[in-house]
């Protein structure tokens, strides 16, 4: 009522939004992840993607593990799961925090509204935990391929 939303401003990657504005829907990221940040750079380039927060909170400045980064979500948990905090306040993770992404975002919107669906949320959720063992593997095979194409350009500007 006439007052300023809060803000929480967490000492993050300036790639990525600071400010994250209370009434606002934010995407928490980790931004050391090669895999995440080039899904989350597509997703930014959408139309509706500046009414998110983009927040990398892969390093936090203070690098405390159990750091809050907003109210009930902490930095250990934020670099585990894919989070996304809806405009209500309510957060989410995995397989709903990708549906709620996606409703947010008017090119994915049909997506978002399938993917809340149960059974669809069920196995969507399911996907991303089959995935999450997996990611490791996948982020050092994306850093080796970027290490090997980013030699292959500086000899090539050698000539």
């Amino acid at each position: 009522s006439g007052e300023e939303p809060a803000m929480v401003t967490p000492d993050t990657d300036k790639s990525a939004t600071t400010d994250i504005v209370a009434g606002r829907p934010a995407v928490f990221f980790d931004g050391s992840c090669p895999l995440c940040t080039a899904e989350i750079s597509t997703y930014r380039k959408c139309r509706g993607a500046d009414e998110i927060d983009w927040v990398d909170v892969a390093d936090g400045g203070t690098g405390a593990r159990d750091e809050t980064i907003v109210p009930g979500l902490v930095r250990t948990d934020a670099m585990r799961r894919f989070h996304m905090r809806r405009a209500d306040g309510g957060i989410v993770s995995g397989g709903a925090a990708f549906a709620e992404l996606w409703t947010a975002l008017p090119a994915f919107s049909w997506a978002g509204r399938i993917g809340r669906q149960w059974p669809v949320s069920l196995l969507l959720e399911g996907a991303y935990r089959a995935f999450l063992p997996v990611r490791p593997l996948l982020q050092k095979l994306l850093r080796n391929r970027r290490r090997r194409h980013g030699t292959l350009i500086e000899k090539g500007g050698a000539d």
